[in-house]
Order: C-alpha cells, then structure tokens, then sequence
C-alpha cells in the first residue's frame, strides 16, 4: 500500500512536470493523480488486450493515464470559468 502511494506519487509529479500549468496542487492530489493514471492506463490496456488483468501497468503507462485525467481536468475547469 505504501509502495503504490510512492509510486503514485512519483507518477503524478512527473505527469504535472510533463503538463505544467494551474492545476490542483498538494501532494495528496498529486498522489491521487499518479494513482488515477494507473488505473486508467491499466483499465483501457485491459480492454483494449494490451495488459492481461493481472499484469501491473508500467510506469510510462501511468504517466500517460496521469497526463490524460490532467486534460480531462483542464477541459472541465475551462468550461465552468
């Protein structure tokens, strides 16, 4: 449990580096963003056959899934502004 929080810490910090710009901030919602992206980079390579669904997902993985929830959430701040 605390090797996912450290990984998902890492993950969402390197996602926020890769986007920079205002988005929520803190290290819980960055660790919540790493986790986040690993859950969707894992459920879309579970769908899609890519990751079998014990298989754990990589790290550039992650970063991706990380990176798409911070465009998800840049597009829904932009249309409440």
């Amino acid at each position: 449990m605390i090797w996912a929080l450290l990984v998902g810490l890492v993950v969402g910090a390197i996602a926020k580096f890769i986007m920079p710009g205002k988005d929520p901030g803190g290290i819980i919602v960055t660790m919540l963003l790493g986790i986040g992206g690993a859950m969707l980079a894992h459920f879309i390579g579970t769908s899609t056959g890519s990751y079998r669904s014990e298989e754990p997902v990589g790290l550039l993985g992650a970063v991706l899934g990380s990176i798409v929830i911070l465009i998800i959430y840049r597009i829904i701040v932009r249309k409440r502004v």
